[in-house]
């Protein structure tokens, strides 16, 4: 069975997040695309199912458990069906409980995603957890579907973060992520720092990953927060993983949000099951 490993959001080998990719015809049992998405022991694993050549039912498993939705992964798959299985630009993939994702190749390959915006609610009643958990200075509280979304004071501050993972694994599946306007960093340190408009970084200890390296998901929720804030409706976004990567963000309209990335195939491979 063919699997391939991608590595999402760079255009760098080595940089982003890697992804493995297996393109079945039927699914496979749950306990084995379990027991897969663990031998790979990556953030995540999908397993996509093709409809016909337009349209593909996509499904994502942590090593511990499978996930509502995965953007990095969602990014690698459709760079694995451009490449070797669609002759078409566009395509659909079909999500359980979130409808369409419509995905475009640009002519430069950048991968387009339009996906729908998961709104995170500014909240005051947050498990005091955060707080133990957390060193450094924040401002605000957001909750969306996914996470709790923390508004730290100063990009520094995101960088410079240390978060007690064993605490924030007692937050169950609502996993962790930290922002920060990144106009207010000394941007020089990293590659077009000067572009950023925000940065984060993000924790799901509790689904078997410590830190993620990018996090395409999580930007549904971030990205309108400082869409608002900034007033701006493109926006891009840098999460600060010790690989790193680049999310190009567009507001649209009927709730919905462009995240777009570039790819790069690290590895295809032959699994035996």
């Amino acid at each position: 069975m063919k699997m391939y490993q991608v590595d999402a959001f760079t255009q760098d080998l080595f940089k982003g997040n890697p992804a493995a990719v297996l393109v079945l015809d039927e699914w496979l049992d749950d306990a084995l695309m379990q027991n897969i998405a663990l031998e790979n022991n990556l953030a995540e694993t999908a397993f996509v199912k093709p409809i016909d050549e337009e349209n593909y039912h996509i499904r994502w498993f942590t090593p511990k458990v499978e996930v509502d939705f995965c953007g990095h992964a969602t990014l690698a798959s459709a760079f694995v069906l451009f490449k070797d299985y669609t002759q078409e630009k566009t395509i659909q993939f079909h999500v359980k409980d979130l409808g369409i994702f419509i995905i475009k190749q640009a002519e430069d390959g950048k991968i387009q995603m339009n996906f729908p915006i998961r709104k995170a609610q500014k909240v005051s009643d947050y498990p005091e957890l955060l707080n133990q958990a957390l060193s450094k200075p924040f401002k605000n509280v957001y909750l969306n579907a996914q996470a709790y979304i923390i508004e730290y004071e100063t990009a520094q501050d995101v960088l410079d973060e240390q978060p007690d993972l064993t605490l924030l694994k007692q937050l169950g599946k609502i996993r962790t992520a930290i922002t920060s306007d990144a106009n207010t960093l000394d941007v020089a340190i990293t590659s077009n720092s000067a572009n950023y408009d925000c940065i984060s970084r993000y924790f799901a200890p509790a689904n078997g990953i410590d830190e993620d390296h990018v996090t395409g998901s999580i930007h549904t929720g971030i990205v309108p927060l400082w869409a608002e804030k900034l007033g701006k409706n493109q926006l891009i976004a840098y999460q600060a993983s010790n690989r790193g990567g680049e999310l190009y963000c567009r507001m649209l309209e009927d709730n919905r949000i462009e995240i777009s990335g570039y790819a790069k195939l690290y590895m295809q491979a032959e699994i035996f099951i």
